[in-house]
């Protein structure tokens, strides 16, 4: 599923590339369309237009990766920006979270995003006391997808307060004991459901920390958020935002998944804060875990948010994660194909709680099916991702889609032992040193590497290469 955010549309090239298109009047436009933002009164521009231009932008950046836009959809983008300034303002954030005054300078906004954005920032009052689940009355989004103003770069705090009295940096992760009867159902079926793993506290510190990424939305979570496949979903949360790094250091996360998984080691290898999809996704495996390989990676998902009744819960076929008829390459699964007869009505469903938390096989074959029209009326707010477990071996995974999820200049080679402040330790004990670099804005990702490492994906891809990841969106 979360290959998807990795992808912005991709449309068949034009046969000659249109003059603005050109290297030269990108480098021209960009800045001057950034300066725009930070001298006309933004708050009053239709934000669906600047979101469609800013979209052009990335994706005609992405033109030399060999994935152009066509030249009649540029033009339509345009001749929409150009001739309409609404003076509708939107409110993006949801009623009982208020928010601060961004206005994005110039400077910053083109500064590298290594360079550290060090201001210290809180999470609101409002945010603090925010109900357990908001609910629209009038059939609306909860949130609405982010301005191009409002997007930040470096290092981001949400000063929040770790529950339980746990001093920051210091206090042991905690823990919480599986049964071996939650073992074996995980390795059985590939995956299980895991009740009321965090308390209240966690789960409250889980939202706050979320409220806060959503309300000074990230740049990393642009293209995720600005191909609408969720109102906010950003890859590799805890490497900018130290509230979740903070989760992973502290909490029992760690311990869970290496009694899941048999292992005296976890390491996180990457990372998901997803926040309502606005489309299904029909029946997958997950291919974005990192560099590492199948056997080596457990995949969970930490839920906020009570799934509604309608929609929204995770469906699995069990035992699908020891098929041998599904490319280890494809996104999409077509559960009527041959080989998977024994797993077709082996289904479960899980409408998760709060706290709660899924695990899962990798390639355990899973859908989640959307709501109607694409809008969440309250909130499905969940941090998944892939961990490690001890011994893993490093994973170059260039030249195909898995390389999405490992784009920082980490400088690990092809079977290196997976050990790096890039895929941090979280159990039995987060290393210091790694932490500390995270904090120094040493952990990140390259625009370098990610030049170099996307290069070799553009190289080879073609229709046959993501016609995969097109068939898994839908809503049922």
């Amino acid at each position: 599923m979360d290959f998807c955010i990795s992808i912005v549309s991709l449309i068949p090239a034009p046969k000659q590339e249109p003059p603005f298109l050109s290297p030269r009047c990108l480098m021209l436009t960009v800045p001057l369309l950034l300066l725009l933002s930070t001298v006309v009164r933004v708050d009053k521009l239709d934000y669906n237009l600047s979101t469609d231009l800013l979209r052009l932008i990335i994706i005609c950046s992405l033109d030399k990766m060999k994935m152009n836009l066509s030249t009649s959809v540029l033009s339509v983008l345009l001749s929409r920006y150009v001739t309409s300034f609404s003076l509708s303002t939107s409110n993006r954030r949801p009623a009982s979270v208020s928010s601060t005054s961004r206005t994005t300078t110039l400077a910053r906004v083109l500064q590298s995003s290594e360079v550290l954005d060090r201001e210290a920032k809180t999470v609101s009052a409002a945010a603090e006391t925010a109900p357990k689940e908001l609910k629209s009355s009038k059939g609306e989004k909860v949130v609405s997808e982010p301005a191009l103003w409002e997007y930040n770069f470096g290092l981001q705090d949400p000063g929040l307060s770790l529950p339980h009295d746990i001093v920051e940096g210091v206090s042991p992760p905690e823990k919480y004991e599986l049964t071996e009867e939650q073992i074996l159902t995980l390795e059985k079926d590939g995956v299980v459901h895991i009740k009321g793993v965090f308390d209240e506290e966690w789960v409250g510190y889980l939202r706050k920390a979320t409220a806060f990424q959503v309300d000074n939305p990230h740049f990393w979570a642009f293209a995720g958020t600005a191909s609408k496949l969720y109102d906010y979903i950003q890859r590799n949360v805890w490497q900018t935002n130290a509230g979740f790094a903070n989760f992973y250091y502290h909490s029992a996360m760690g311990h869970v998944l290496a009694q899941a998984g048999r292992t005296e080691e976890i390491r996180v290898s990457t990372d998901l804060l997803m926040v309502n999809p606005n489309k299904g996704f029909k029946w997958h495996q997950d291919n974005q875990n990192g560099p590492i390989k199948w056997e080596d990676g457990i995949r969970f998902w930490i839920t906020m948010d009570e799934t509604p009744a309608e929609y929204g819960a995770p469906v699995y076929l069990k035992g699908s994660h020891r098929n041998t008829a599904v490319d280890e390459q494809a996104v999409f699964v077509d559960i009527d194909q041959e080989g998977l007869e024994e797993y077709r009505e082996q289904v479960a469903e899980f409408r998760t709680m709060p706290g709660d938390m899924l695990i899962w096989h990798p390639r355990t074959i899973h859908k989640v099916d959307g709501p109607e029209g694409g809008i969440w009326t309250t909130y499905r707010r969940v941090l998944g991702g892939t961990v490690a477990k001890g011994g893993t071996k490093y994973q170059d995974k260039r030249g195909s889609g898995g390389v999405l999820s490992d784009l920082g200049r980490h400088g690990m080679e092809q079977n290196d032992i997976l050990d790096s402040p890039f895929f941090p330790i979280v159990y039995p004990q987060f290393k210091k040193e790694e932490a500390d670099a995270r904090r120094r804005g040493q952990v990140g990702r390259s625009a370098l590497d990610i030049v170099s490492k996307l290069g070799g994906l553009a190289g080879k891809a073609s229709g046959e290469k993501f016609s995969s990841f097109f068939k898994v969106l839908g809503s049922r």
